[in-house]
């Protein structure tokens, strides 16, 4: 039996940006960074972490300047060496690009855990917890650059968001105090902030939450930065089918303004395996969110479409914990996706993965298959269609592991093959058949790609991008199904 790979269920058409013809040549194209970066993970190697122990990123486009800020999420971290050497260690890693491939590793937010935040979790946590600064926020408001962080107890509800503010995107900061704080008893978990204002009211709203009951959205005040009620926890905005068990968290909301509508990204399933984006969409910032088959995000269901999800191509030990994202524009208003990913099969170095975001004509965003990495986009004919595809569809069901707090168990950090999506080789005819893992017919023009089988088409966009496992510029596709599963594809021959 030929491998499904979905793609003969499709019936959504995305529509794209066209561009103008001119022949595609690929060429070969060393990839700007290695995946595996052991050889630099020693602690006295800090300042060549520029795309390396990247987790919980928030990215944003300050003058001509991306500034992310992340987790200190560290492999084979090391204290006894940062004491020993006095090494500039912190909280909250920092980094800063020009063209998002390559980034400078610009050192830590703070120096030390707010003292308030410390104190919340230890004398509701038993003295456990707050031994790290999760998960940051970034934004600019009125000239002033606000900073929202976490501190938290590793399975548990006694968590804290606050808020610094500075000058300056590298700091110094100074603490605002408390947002949201949630301890045992709660139905919500204060962690993993996310703030979207409305362009037309003003109103900021505030995004956050994870395992414990699902999402949660506040109201808050612009000129403070905090909870325009004291106290206030919110009201609930996304949840899981399943939600003692199976994890959601890492809420990300953005507003399109071709689209006008609010676009809440979540994270599914434990962060070293099947972590995997999600994506609801709402007229308001405070919702309802819906998915892609019109269900509320806030009902107990597991929603569409999938974004991301462990994927592997051919040649490549392929990538696993690809979740937890930011997205962001450029001057262009271009849109970004990035995330953690971890390089299999261990899944313990944490890479910084961004794609960009292409929009399908019924307003979905949909990334790249590829890292980005500044290829300079070419006009694409038909005559470069023909050939071998490696394809991929992006889906995956809820893990069947047993798991704590939605996260996998001590020792179960690799996939089993059943999470991870591989790809299959497709042929795309000169006389416009396909064959392979699948069969049917193709046309091309504009920039999109039909493919149709079974009477059934998908539209994609095809574009110019960094065959990063070949280290070679190529020709990928991206688009969605009318299960909301993403497909990827890059033509290899």
């Amino acid at each position: 039996m030929k491998k499904a790979i979905y793609i003969l269920m499709v019936c959504c058409l995305p529509a794209f940006t066209a561009c103008s013809y001119k022949s595609f040549e690929p060429t070969q194209s060393s990839n700007p960074w290695k995946d595996d970066y052991r050889s630099v993970s020693g602690m006295k190697d800090y300042m060549k972490w520029g795309t390396y122990n990247v987790h919980d990123p928030s990215c944003k486009l300050f003058g001509d300047t991306f500034y992310m800020y992340s987790t200190d999420a560290i492999f084979g971290e090391n204290k006894k060496e940062i004491q020993e050497k006095k090494l500039p260690f912190g909280y909250i890693q920092v980094r800063k690009s020009k063209d998002l491939v390559h980034w400078e590793f610009a050192g830590w937010a703070f120096r030390e855990i707010p003292q308030e935040a410390k104190n919340w979790v230890l004398n509701n946590s038993d003295g456990r917890g707050a031994t790290n600064i999760w998960a940051p926020y970034i934004l600019q408001y009125n000239g002033k650059y606000r900073l929202y962080y976490c501190v938290s107890a590793f399975g548990k509800q006694t968590s804290y968001i606050g808020l610094a503010e500075s000058e300056s995107p590298e700091g110094p900061w100074t603490l605002k105090g408390c947002v949201v704080k949630t301890k045992t008893g709660d139905k919500m978990n204060a962690i993993d902030p996310s703030v979207v204002t409305n362009p037309e009211t003003g109103e900021q709203w505030m995004h956050y939450g994870s395992y414990f009951g699902g999402l949660y959205c506040v109201k808050l005040n612009p000129e403070t930065g905090l909870t325009m009620q004291d106290g206030d926890q919110g009201h609930l905005i996304a949840r899981r089918f399943n939600g003692k068990k199976n994890n959601i968290e890492a809420p990300e909301v953005i507003y399109n303004p071709d689209l006008k509508k609010y676009f809440l990204f979540v994270s599914y399933d434990p962060l070293m395996t099947t972590y995997n984006i999600r994506v609801g969409r709402s007229d308001k910032p405070e919702g309802p969110f819906m998915d892609y088959n019109g269900k509320d995000m806030a009902e107990e269901e597991d929603n569409f479409p999938i974004i991301t999800y462990p994927y592997q191509f051919n040649g490549h030990k392929g990538w696993a914990g690809t979740g937890h994202n930011t997205v962001f524009s450029d001057v262009n208003g271009d849109y970004y996706l990035a995330s953690q990913a971890r390089l299999s099969p261990e899944n313990h170095l944490m890479d910084l993965h961004v794609r960009q975001v292409f929009w399908t004509k019924d307003g979905w965003p949909v990334v790249s298959p590829e890292r980005y990495a500044a290829t300079k986009q070419m006009g694409i004919g038909e005559k470069d269609i023909h050939g071998d595809w490696e394809v991929i569809t992006i889906h995956g069901d809820a893990p069947l592991r047993e798991l704590e707090a939605g996260q996998i168990l001590w020792g179960e950090n690799l996939l089993k093959p059943e999470e991870v999506n591989r790809s299959a080789v497709v042929t795309l005819h000169k006389n416009k058949t396909i064959s392979g893992e699948i069969s049917g017919n193709w046309t091309y023009e504009s920039g999109i790609l039909k493919l149709n089988t079974d009477n059934k088409i998908v539209e994609l966009k095809v574009f110019t991008g960094q065959d990063w496992e070949n280290e070679k510029t190529t020709l990928l596709f991206t688009g969605l199904n009318d299960r909301g599963y993403s497909i990827w594809g890059k033509r290899i021959n």
